[in-house]
């Protein structure tokens, strides 16, 4: 690896900042194992190569670094976007700054990544319209439950008068369309007892939600990428398993006119991950991710508020239940979704305290 002139590399390589130092025609001579990791190429084949070329996104960029090297002045550039090798995008700030300490100025390269802070404002937003959400429903859910309950009990005390056995059925009408509303008004209200947790193998209560979709429908193809070293953690299983499957019978009514249904269940661990505001050493994520036709953007900032529904036939329920058990676990719902691949991500702590 060719030194940076009059810089102890052992210092950059142990920074948590993402490094990378280019020379006078934008190749590559050093990179740091977290600018690695950000921009997902490898120092052995990276060193010596045009970072553009590397990095889609920073060709926008060309004539500013070449313009700090002619002129000796730093430049930071806020909120640009980069597609990696994956296909991924990631959102950072980077600054410049020119080393003329030889016979060639060359440039040093700090990246600061974004996304993170973006999804914790994001994420933070979500859960504050969410909870006023959830309070209207409530205040309003209190009070069609009132009458609701006068309803069914004067058409009960009604079908005892009645000299007409015939007239019952109008009654019972009554009582059932009753009893179905308030149904509906206790799903709006999600899931409010307190939670019974106990250790849990988050692989069975996945293959426990991939039986009953096949049951339901033989036609899709689940596959599983599970890590093995993902170790029981304390949840409601029952609850964590009701919203699984609303997440993946969602799934499975997007792909309804798909030729090949794909279903994927992927687990993984997330270090030093924060949720709602708070640092967690280890979380797990848990992934669901189909190939229907995705979520139309016109849905997707409202996904997880009651009563928001893209299929005719839809009680917009399903989500917003899934987003409240999450939450009872300390966790979060994200999703990316387009045509063809949407995949939705739970992310529980999985530890009992945090930092």
């Amino acid at each position: 690896m060719e030194a940076v002139p009059n810089m102890n590399e052992n210092i950059l390589s142990n920074l948590y900042t993402a490094i990378v130092s280019l020379d006078h025609e934008l190749r590559i001579c050093f990179i740091n194992q977290p600018a690695e990791s950000l921009l997902e190429i490898s120092a052995t084949k990276s060193l010596g190569q045009p970072l553009a070329e590397l990095v889609c996104g920073f060709g926008a960029y060309v004539w500013v670094f070449y313009d700090a090297i002619q002129s000796g002045q730093p430049y930071t550039q806020r909120m640009a976007e980069l597609t990696l090798a994956s296909g991924s995008t990631t959102t950072v700030d980077f600054t410049i700054s020119p080393v003329r300490e030889d016979e060639w100025p060359r440039l040093l390269l700090e990246i600061h990544p974004l996304d993170r802070y973006l999804r914790i404002d994001r994420d933070a937003a979500l859960q504050a319209n969410q909870k006023i959400s959830l309070q209207m429903v409530r205040g309003l859910a209190h009070e069609i439950k009132n009458p609701l309950g006068g309803i069914r009990g004067s058409a009960e005390l009604l079908a005892k008068e009645l000299p007409s056995e015939e007239l019952l059925e109008y009654t019972q009408v009554i009582i059932e369309e009753t009893d179905r509303l308030a149904r509906l008004v206790d799903r709006m209200l999600g899931p409010r007892h307190n939670l019974n947790p106990k250790m849990t193998n988050i692989h069975e209560l996945l293959e426990r939600v991939g039986k009953l979709v096949l049951f339901e429908n033989s036609q899709v193809d689940i596959t599983k990428d599970y890590d093995p070293s993902i170790p029981e953690l304390s949840i409601d299983s029952e609850l964590m398993y009701q919203a699984i499957l609303n997440l993946a019978r969602n799934a499975i009514q997007s792909m309804e006119n798909v030729a090949s249904p794909a279903l994927r269940f992927s687990t993984r661990i997330e270090r030093q991950f924060t949720i709602n505001g708070t640092r967690y050493r280890n979380v797990l994520r848990i992934e669901i991710a189909d190939n229907g036709c995705g979520i139309p953007d016109d849905l997707k900032q409202n996904l997880f508020y009651p009563m928001i529904s893209g299929r005719p036939d839809g009680t917009g329920l399903g989500l917003p239940l899934v987003n409240t058990v999450v939450h009872q676990h300390r966790g979060i719902v994200e999703f990316d979704s387009e045509p063809g691949n949407t995949t939705f991500r739970v992310y529980i702590p999985l530890e009992q305290y945090h930092e």
